[in-house]
């Protein structure tokens, strides 16, 4: 379970455009907070997550942990800017322990 509870309200990170901007969010944050995101959409609701690498390792996470709950699909792919939109495809049990976090390597 990751016990690091991230601060700010995901919502708050979520402008108009649905964009969810971490490049320049801390990671021991980072990745509970994004899992955080994913949890709470409804099914059908998506947000388009830009980072600065590609968070494959975040995607085998989601993978493993909520088989076929979530979409992924890489919009922008380039080595300083990557968007994917994460889509919430079908519910997950409201009391799922967020997978423990991955450690960043920049």
């Amino acid at each position: 379970m990751n016990t690091t509870t991230p601060t700010t309200p995901a919502e708050n990170l979520i402008g108009p455009d649905k964009v969810m901007d971490v490049r320049e969010i801390p990671c021991s944050i980072k990745h509970g907070l994004i899992l955080r995101t994913c949890l709470e959409l409804p099914v059908g609701g998506h947000f388009i997550l830009l980072n600065g690498r590609d968070p494959a390792h975040l995607h085998d996470q989601i993978s493993t942990s909520w088989p076929g709950a979530f979409g992924w699909d890489y919009l922008v792919k380039q080595p300083d800017e990557v968007r994917v939109k994460i889509t919430k495809l079908n519910a997950v049990k409201e009391d799922s322990d967020l997978p423990a976090g991955h450690a960043c390597s920049h």
